[in-house]
């Protein structure tokens, strides 16, 4: 059996073209170039009898388009293209990726609608799906619901436009324990934003489980169906103009470490529920137009900072100086029974003495005997 090839050049400062021979390496299985220099297109020599399974060109300064051979990659689990200048869109021919694992081409100029494919067959096996910063137009797929192993969806910073599926209570692995697939072999080092800033993960990312489609067009309600997803740890839907109330669904999230709803056009209350995430550490509702009292207890008793609610003109209470209109009736209204209270006290006493005093004396006064056999 011929000796297969790793081929790691990561983090090496090269630059130039990437010569077109690596493609006609018939046994490399895992090629990686990220954080280097290098310029130009990706080879289009790719062919069908290679055994590869990872590609990783990221952080480079690659460009044109994804070529199309790359589709006749039998074996590819691992597609890493994010932070070159690709543009175009995800071809079609991608969708032969039967054992694809993972697809993360963000940061790039990468436009057109979202195809259907990768949430048919070709992306029934994704874990994780990254295509932040592009250009990416239309409706998000209602087929991504389709992905029962996907742990990581980032759709983040693009143009995506109509609703959020209400479908998102079939992602299987966000709200039940599912094997992990990736090669034990290669640590994917991705770059998430969460908890409001962006984190490097690598060998625990398997732990993470998070959806984020901040900075988009998405307008509709937030689908109660999201309460589902209880293995869920990051929730970003920030920055869109998602509109009426958080649903009180988002309560069941009982792993959710970090909810950012802010920069969006939500009305009504804050659900109590939110009391329930006794895990949430980063927590972000400013910005839309939410009323009342902000509710506490629990976790959300250390959320002390008030920035997570501003330029929400309505809410009051903790941890805004405002108080809540009922605040000063109910303060009112405990005065009230306080002084209420302590007069019958006092009444009760002063009754209590006359009758108890004149209840014996008296009786002494008016019998003869009583009062001889008293003293």
């Amino acid at each position: 059996m011929p000796k297969l090839v790793e081929l790691f050049l990561s983090e090496n400062d090269l630059n130039g073209t990437l010569p077109h021979s690596i493609c006609n390496m018939q046994n490399l299985t895992a090629l990686s170039l990220r954080s280097n220099h290098f310029s130009g297109e990706l080879p289009h020599a790719w062919n069908s009898g290679s055994m590869i399974s990872i590609v990783d060109a990221a952080y480079n300064n690659l460009c044109g388009n994804i070529p199309t051979s790359m589709g006749l990659l039998s074996y590819l689990q691992i597609l890493k293209l994010n932070n070159n200048n690709f543009d175009g869109k995800i071809l079609d021919s991608l969708q032969n990726f039967s054992i694809l694992l993972s697809i993360d081409v963000g940061g790039n100029k990468l436009s057109r609608r979202l195809p259907a494919w990768i949430g048919g067959s070709g992306g029934s096996m994704l874990h994780m799906l990254q295509l932040r910063n592009n250009s990416f137009t239309g409706h998000i797929p209602r087929q991504l619901c389709n992905l029962s192993y996907l742990h990581i969806l980032d759709l983040s910073h693009n143009n995506f436009s109509g609703i959020i599926p209400n479908c998102f209570n079939n992602l299987t692995s966000l709200f039940r324990d599912v094997s992990d697939k990736y090669p034990n072999y290669y640590h994917l080092q991705t770059m998430l934003t969460l908890k409001g800033e962006e984190l490097v993960y690598n060998t625990t990312l398997m732990l993470v489980k998070s959806i984020d489609l901040s900075s988009n067009i998405l307008e509709g309600e937030i689908p109660q169906e999201i309460g589902s997803l209880i293995n869920l740890s990051t929730l970003n839907l920030s920055r869109n103009q998602l509109t009426g109330k958080i649903p009180s669904e988002v309560g069941n999230l009982l792993g959710l470490e970090s909810l950012d709803l802010s920069h969006n056009h939500l009305s009504g209350h804050i659900p109590q529920s939110l009391a329930s995430l006794t895990f949430l550490s980063h927590l972000n509702l400013s910005y839309s137009n939410l009323v009342g009292r902000i509710p506490s207890g629990n976790q959300l008793q250390t959320l002390t900072d008030s920035s997570i609610y501003i330029d929400n003109p309505s809410l009051c209470g903790v941890p805004f100086p405002t108080k809540c209109p009922r605040d000063d009736t109910f303060i009112a209204t405990n005065s009230n029974e306080d002084g209420n209270d302590k007069l019958w006290f006092y009444v009760s006493i002063v009754l209590g003495f006359v009758v108890g005093f004149w209840g014996v004396c008296g009786t002494l006064i008016v019998k003869k005997l009583w009062r001889y056999t008293y003293f």
